[in-house]
C-alpha cells in the first residue's frame, strides 16, 4: 500500500514529487507529505497534512516548500497510528538531519522504539516508521550506507524506503523488502517509486528493485548492494511499455468507469498471439515448460486475495470442467497458517494484479519452500510474483488505476479461460471442441462492448436502489463467483452492505433477510441450472422481495416474473461470468455516483496491498 516518490536531479524536485504522488495516490489517501533538501541551506524542510494530496497542497500556501532538487514524498494508507498530521510521513531524526518515508510493516517497533528512548531519542509520532529514522540515526557516524544497512539489519518485518541525509545533499538511499520499488533514470535525474506510474512522464527505463536491495543513488548513477553486503550488483534497467494515456483518465469521471470500458481492449489484449485455431487450443509460452507439471498434477490448489480470489473460483470450475485434474482455491491470506498439504505433484497457481499482494506473496514462498511448482497469474511485468513464480501467464490487461479491480477480474478469467483450453486439449478436449471454444472466445470483447452501449435500463434501476441499505446477489455454478464479486463491486465504493451467495443456499438462512426494501440481484442466464435459478426467483418473489435479474436476451419468461431484468448477449455457459459482470460494475459505479462518493479512492482502502 501507500505510495512513495522519491527525486534527485537538476530540476525542481516539489514538482516532480506531487505530480508522482497524485499518479499514487490510489495506494493510500490517508494523509500525505513532503521532505525537501533546500538548495540554499542543504536543511531538510518536512510538510504534511492528514487528508489527500490537495490537503497537502492547499497547506502549501502558507508553509512555502523551499527552492529543492532533491526530495521524497508519500500518500499513506494508515497501519500503525491513526491519519493525522503527525503520523504522516516523511519522520525524521531527533536533529532534523534524517527524513524518510517508508512502505511496510516493522513488527518488531516497539523493542527498537523502547531500545531507542533508553538511549535517549524522543518520538513524536504513533508509528513503526519514525523508529527507522531514529535507528538509522543512532548508527549514523558520517557514512549514510552503513547507517541505513545496520538499522535494516536489526529489523523484522516489511519495508520499502527512501531516505534523505542533509549532510549528504547529492544522494538519495533506497532499500527494499516485501514491499515494491522501481528506479527510472533519464539525463541528470533519477525517479524512485512506489510504481512505474510515478515516473513513466519522465522516463520509460526502470530498474526493479529486489528484496534485500539497497540502493545509492546520485543524479547520474546508482550503485546496488545488498543489505548483508557490500559486495556491487548489475544495475539493470529495462524498457516498461506503458505509456502516459493508459494512467491518465482520457476524458472519463473516473478512472473505475474509464477501465469498465476498456474491457473489450484488455480482454483483446490478454488473447493477443494465444489463440491457435489450426491447433484448436491455446498457446501460453510463458507455462510450456511445464504443461507436463500440470497435467501430471495430484492436484492444484490456486491462492488468491479479493477479486483475484473470486476470479480463481471460476479459475477452479474451468481447469476441472476441462481436465479432471482436482483444484482448490485458498485465500492467500489463509494458506500458510494452516499446514497445507503440498507435495511435489501438486501445482500452486498464485493469481495477483500488482503481482505484489503481501498476503499472496507469503503463499508463493509456502508453497516453493515444500517443493511444489509455482505459476502465477498476474498484470505487471517485472513484479515480485512475476519473477518468484517458475513460471507465468501475463494478463496484458494494462494498468489499473482504480482501487475497485474490474478489468483484472475479466482479464484474470480470460487467463483461467485459455489455461484451461491449453490443458483440456492434452486431456479431455477433442480438436473440434478446442475450436469452437477458441472461436466463441474471439466474440466475448465485440459482446462486452454491446453492454457497454445498453445502459439505460441500468440507470433506471440504479435510480430506485441507490438508497437502499442491503443487497443480496445470487448467481448459481459459474456464475456464482461473479455474485460474490458484483457485490464486492458494491460493497467497496457504495459501503452499501452486500452478500453474495449461491442461489440455492439462500434457503439455509439469508431468505429470513427477503423483504421489499432488500433487493436481490439474480444472475439467471439459459444455462444448464436455468431452471433451478427461476424456482429461486419465485422463491424471493413469494416472500415480496425485489429481483433485479441478469438474463440472456430473448429471455420472456424472466421478464413476467422479476421486477427488473438486465439482458446481455449469450456465450457459452462456462465463458459467461465474463459478460455477467460488466453490468454489475456499472451498478456499483453508478450507485457509487449517485451517492456522492468518492469512486476512485473509497474509504479505508488502497489499491495494493503490500501488508498483511
Amino acid at each position: 500500500m501507500c505510495g512513495i516518490v522519491g527525486y534527485i536531479g537538476n530540476k525542481d524536485s516539489l514538482s516532480i514529487l506531487m505530480d508522482g504522488l497524485k499518479r499514487l495516490e490510489y495506494r493510500g489517501y490517508d494523509s500525505s507529505g513532503v521532505s525537501l533538501i533546500c538548495r540554499e541551506t542543504s536543511k531538510i524542510k518536512t510538510i504534511k497534512k492528514a487528508g489527500k494530496i490537495k490537503d497537502l497542497e492547499e497547506l502549501f500556501k502558507t508553509n512555502k516548500p523551499c527552492k529543492s532538487n532533491v526530495g521524497i514524498a508519500h500518500t499513506r494508507w494508515a497501519t500503525h497510528g491513526e491519519p493525522n498530521d503527525i503520523n504522516a510521513h516523511p519522520h525524521n531524526d531527533c536533529f532534523n538531519k534524517i527524513s524518510l518515508v517508508h512502505n511496510g510493516i516493522i513488527e518488531n517497533y516497539r523493542t527498537l522504539k523502547n531500545y531507542l528512548i533508553q538511549k535517549g531519542h524522543t518520538f513524536v509520532s504513533d508509528t513503526d516508521t519514525e523508529v527507522l529514522a531514529h535507528l538509522i540515526e543512532h548508527f549514523y557516524k558520517g557514512d549514510p550506507m552503513v547507517a541505513v544497512k545496520k538499522a535494516l539489519n536489526r529489523v523484522d518485518g516489511t519495508y520499502g524506503i527512501v531516505v534523505l541525509f542533509s549532510e549528504h545533499p547529492d544522494i538519495v538511499i533506497a532499500a527494499r523488502k516485501g514491499s515494491p520499488l522501481v528506479i527510472g533514470k533519464s539525463d541528470n535525474q533519477m525517479i524512485i517509486a512506489s510504481d512505474a506510474s510515478a515516473i513513466i512522464a519522465h522516463t520509460n527505463q526502470v530498474l526493479y528493485m529486489q528484496d534485500g536491495d539497497v540502493a545509492y543513488i546520485t543524479k547520474n548513477d546508482i550503485e546496488l548492494s545488498t543489505v548483508e553486503s557490500n559486495d556491487a550488483l548489475d544495475a539493470e534497467f529495462v524498457e516498461i511499455e506503458m505509456t502516459l494515456s493508459q494512467i491518465e483518465k482520457g476524458g472519463y469521471e473516473h478512472f473505475m468507469l474509464k477501465e469498465i470500458f476498456e474491457q473489450p481492449d484488455s480482454l483483446r489484449d490478454t488473447m493477443t498471439g494465444r489463440l491457435d485455431k489450426e491447433n484448436g487450443t491455446a498457446r501460453l509460452n510463458g507455462i510450456k515448460d511445464y504443461f507436463k507439471n500440470l497435467t501430471d498434477a495430484d492436484r492444484i490448489i490456486i491462492t488468491a486475495c479479493g477479486t483475484s480470489w473470486h476470479a480463481s473460483l471460476i479459475g477452479k470450475y474451468l481447469i476441472e470442467s476441462y481436465t479432471n485434474i482436482p483444484v482448490e482455491v485458498d485465500y492467500a491470506s489463509e494458506f500458510r497458517y494452516r499446514n497445507p498439504i503440498i507435495t511435489e505433484r501438486t501445482v500452486l497457481i498464485v493469481v495477483s494484479q500488482s503481482g505484489e499482494t503481501a498476503d499472496t506473496l507469503a503463499a508463493l514462498r509456502e508453497g516453493k519452500s515444500k517443493g511444489a511448482t509455482v505459476l502465477g497469474i498476474c498484470n505487471v511485468v517485472g513484479s515480485t510474483i512475476a519473477r518468484e513464480t517458475d513460471a507465468g501467464i501475463y494478463t496484458h490487461a494494462g494498468p489499473e488505476i482504480g482501487v475497485a479491480s474490474t478489468k483484472a477480474f475479466t482479464a484474470q478469467v480470460m487467463a483461467f479461460i485459455l489455461l484451461s483450453i491449453a490443458l483440456g486439449r492434452k486431456k479431455l478436449l477433442s480438436f473440434d471442441q478446442g475450436l469452437s471454444l477458441i472461436k466463441e472466445i474471439e466474440q466475448l470483447p465485440s459482446k462486452i462492448s454491446e453492454i457497454l452501449h445498453d445502459k439505460n435500463k441500468i440507470d433506471s434501476i440504479c435510480r430506485k436502489s441507490y438508497k437502499k441499505k442491503n443487497f443480496l446477489y445470487l448467481g448459481r455454478g459459474f456464475n456464482f463467483p461473479v455474485a460474490l464479486e458484483g457485490a464486492l463491486k458494491l460493497k467497496e465504493i457504495s459501503y452499501i452492505h452486500a452478500e453474495g451467495y449461491p442461489a440455492a443456499e439462500m434457503k439455509h438462512g439469508p431468505i429470513a433477510l427477503i423483504d421489499e426494501n432488500m433487493p436481490a440481484l439474480v444472475i439467471a442466464l439459459k444455462d444448464s441450472i436455468y431452471e433451478k435459478i427461476i424456482s429461486n426467483i419465485k422463491e424471493i418473489k413469494a416472500r415480496k422481495g425485489y429481483v433485479i435479474a441478469i438474463a440472456n436476451k430473448g429471455d420472456k419468461i424472466l421478464k413476467d416474473i422479476v421486477d427488473d431484468v438486465i439482458y446481455i448477449p449469450e456465450t457459452k455457459e462456462e465463458f459467461s461470468p465474463i459478460l455477467s459482470v460488466i453490468p454489475l460494475q456499472l451498478i456499483a459505479y453508478k450507485i457509487a455516483v449517485m451517492r456522492g462518493l468518492d469512486v476512485d479512492m473509497p474509504r479505508n482502502l488502497a489499491k495494493s496491498v503490500t501488508v498483511e
